[in-house]
């Protein structure tokens, strides 16, 4: 395989070099332009607002209670679904698990003053609520990802009751001096979150992107398009090359009031950790999550660091506490070779032993 290497003027050479490469290679463009993501079948049975809560159900179903899968405002779910050998649905769908996943659509200006409250207490609680009922049980396995796991863990403590174990996969639980990026971005000494959301009403996911593109610049800007040229033969390689490429630039905007809460009360005040978050005047007690809880970590985790989630263990209700960590970064954890071939198998083996058999 040919090596890009690395010399003085490299990002333009390499710009000049990858478009000479397409005009060889008019396939590898079509790729880029055509890629399919999120090919597992699914039906969509709940939507609200924005929100569409789609259900994927298993040749084989193994057990009756269903996961419910919660992923982060930023970005759009079916990273979660990327490819089909990549699929974290269908590693869950293979252990014999219904499967629903929220996708929380992209926010309007009339959705600027959408909180938490609205996302956990509402949204989220009539998402398990379905597939509570589709499923006859009292009780779903709830996993989230990223922010998506900061609310479950909030939903888990409001309602224990409905959640038989929770799943966090990368997700900010602890906010003091972790390393993450976003600490960075709710330090108040650098901007004002209440004047970001006031002036934008939804924040920009363009604001997002360069934040997380700032991590790291290299790899972001150059060092992955050199990896393309280097491999514009490579059929599989530029199909998964294009499907992330895809994902991580169909960003969605935030809701103005969720990304004020998330920054100062979270970032700031580290008031999940602290027990000092309500929601709608109700606090959220983290001695109230006893059920079984798996804490998903990526070692190389530049956004979320392990330390960011790992305290959170220690503050939980709950006697029956494990913790998986992958060498990995944070989107690995979904779409990385290995994680599908070690960790999703023990993930699903974990929620399996703890969830209601099949009749």
């Amino acid at each position: 395989m040919r090596q890009t290497p690395l010399r003085p003027g490299f990002g333009a050479d390499l710009a000049a070099e990858a478009f000479e490469t397409m005009l060889d290679a008019p396939d590898v463009a079509e790729t880029l332009a055509s890629v399919d993501v999120g090919q597992t079948p699914s039906e969509t049975v709940y939507e609200a607002n924005k929100l569409s809560l789609e259900h994927y159900e298993p040749e084989e179903r193994r057990y009756e209670t269903p996961i419910v899968l919660v992923y982060a405002l930023i970005n759009r779910p079916y990273v979660l679904d990327l490819q089909p050998n990549r699929s974290v649905v269908k590693r869950l769908l293979e252990g014999g698990f219904d499967v629903y996943l929220i996708d929380w659509g992209e926010p309007s200006l009339l959705d600027s003053s959408l909180g938490l409250s609205d996302y956990v207490r509402r949204y989220l609680d009539e998402c398990v609520d379905v597939a509570r009922e589709a499923a006859g049980v009292e009780d779903v396995a709830l996993l989230g990802y990223c922010m998506g796991g900061t609310m479950s863990a909030m939903y888990a403590s409001l309602h224990p009751e409905k959640v038989r174990t929770l799943s966090l996969m990368a997700a900010g639980l602890y906010f003091d001096d972790t390393g993450g990026v976003l600490e960075e971005w709710g330090d108040a000494e650098r901007f004002s979150p209440a004047d970001l959301a006031e002036t934008f009403g939804t924040v920009p996911s363009t604001f997002f992107d360069a934040g997380f593109a700032a991590m790291d610049p290299v790899e972001n800007t150059v060092s992955k398009y050199a990896r393309l040229v280097d491999n514009a033969d490579d059929e599989a390689f530029v199909k998964n090359f294009a499907r992330m490429e895809r994902w991580l630039n169909d960003g969605i905007d935030m809701a103005g009031e969720t990304y004020r809460e998330f920054l100062e009360e979270m970032y700031r005040e580290n008031a999940l950790y602290r027990g000092e978050l309500e929601l709608d005047g109700e606090r959220v007690e983290l001695d109230a999550i006893d059920m079984p809880v798996l804490q998903i970590l990526a070692e190389y985790d530049h956004l979320v660091p392990p330390e960011a989630s790992r305290p959170f263990n220690d503050v939980v209700g709950s006697d029956d506490v494990t913790t998986m960590e992958e060498p990995t970064g944070h989107i690995g954890l979904s779409v990385s070779r290995t994680a599908h071939a070690e960790l999703w198998p023990n993930v699903r083996e974990w929620i399996g032993e703890r969830a209601e058999p099949a009749a």
